[in-house]
């Protein structure tokens, strides 16, 4: 994004009038990055295979859906990795993060906001109940659906019966033997059915926040169509996904084609939708967490007095990063004096308003 900069009256902050947006450019960097994420990815199906003795080829369409994925995935992130506001947080999240004398006590609370924030997502749950189930059915569902079917996808996981014994079965991670389990107890109904139960939470998920966004006022107000889209893709795919095993058990195998070809579709979608929807905060979520690393080096810090009253309100380093990032986006706040050069940041927000008041009034010729 591009802006044009015209200059106030002498002592008033300096704003964009006029923007104008740019086509993107194909970032040279960001296509190798996601070149050798793919590369790599395709070495670990190989290795990880056994050679490729273990791979199905029937899932050749679900891998390419991945690879495709894969690529716009590491793109896109570092791509919005190197954009100013944030770069900058980027770094000063790691500058924070890896300080010396601090470094035992942030990697023991990193421990905590992953398990809190990313796992638990305690912040949704303070904001609403019915909210933060919903994340978490379909969290915890693509989780667990995720945890099979890559590794099952690349090779990495397969299941052999144990000698003449149809109802018992090995299961091998990377061609090494792990556990063994029966067909008929409940450790196997769980192994068989891992990705129905994972598709039920997801479905019981997406229900919840259709409910929410077509009942709740606040949700309607901020309503935007990506979120739908969201919500229809994992739907899809969960759907799809149980009416494979209802034509296996129930009929028959009848239509099991069409349905499997239906779901690869919806799956292959799905991934593609990830790196251009709202689902890519998936992978934005985790850079996140050095924003509390920040905040906290933040505060530690010297604070940041308003140049027009002189009490402190945020702290310096908070202020001087905003004041660097805001004119490399188009907002240039500066405010050059006779005397010496300010910034409208470094105005507390009681002595903003106040000022705004006063600009206001002269505006107009006065109270009344």
């Amino acid at each position: 994004m591009a802006a044009t900069v015209e200059d106030a009256p002498r002592g008033g902050p300096r704003r964009p009038t006029r923007f104008s947006f740019i086509d993107d450019e194909v970032d040279a960097a960001s296509v190798m990055w996601g070149l050798a994420a793919v590369s790599l990815l395709l070495v670990g199906v190989y290795f990880g295979s056994g050679g490729l003795r273990w791979f199905d080829a029937a899932l050749s369409g679900y891998l390419l859906g991945v690879l495709l994925a894969t690529f716009a995935v590491v793109y896109r992130y570092r791509v919005w990795l190197q954009r100013p506001p944030t770069k900058l947080l980027n770094q000063r999240g790691w500058q924070a993060l890896t300080r010396r004398g601090k470094r035992a006590r942030n990697t023991a609370a990193l421990g905590g906001l992953v398990a809190t924030n990313l796992a638990g997502q305690g912040f949704i749950r303070r904001r609403s109940t019915s909210r933060w189930m919903a994340h978490q059915l379909i969290f915890w569902g693509c989780i667990l659906a995720a945890l099979v079917t890559f590794p099952l996808t690349f090779g990495w996981l397969h299941f052999e019966s144990v000698g003449q014994d149809s109802q018992q079965y090995r299961a091998y991670v990377f061609d090494v033997a792990t556990v063994d389990f029966g067909s008929r107890t409940v450790v196997g109904f769980v192994v068989f059915h891992v990705l129905n139960i994972s598709a039920v939470m997801v479905i019981a998920g997406v229900i919840v926040f259709l409910y929410r966004r077509l009942n709740d006022p606040g949700a309607i107000a901020v309503e935007r169509v990506g979120d739908f889209a969201a919500l229809a893709g994992l739907f899809a795919v969960s759907i799809t996904g149980l009416f494979l095993t209802a034509s296996s058990l129930w009929l028959e195998g009848r239509g099991y084609v069409f349905l499997n070809t239906l779901h690869a579709l919806t799956v292959i979608l799905g991934l593609m939708y990830i790196p251009f929807g709202k689902l890519f905060h998936i992978f934005q979520r985790p850079a996140s967490l050095g924003v509390h690393f920040y905040r906290r080096e933040a505060a530690d810090g010297e604070p940041q007095p308003c140049r027009a009253c002189g009490e402190p309100f945020a702290s310096r380093l908070q202020i001087g990063d905003l004041m660097t990032v805001l004119p490399q986006v188009g907002f240039d706040y500066s405010i050059p004096t006779a005397t010496e050069d300010g910034n409208w940041q470094e105005t507390c927000p009681r002595c903003r308003r106040r000022q705004v008041a006063l600009t206001q009034t002269a505006r107009v010729g006065g109270f009344g």
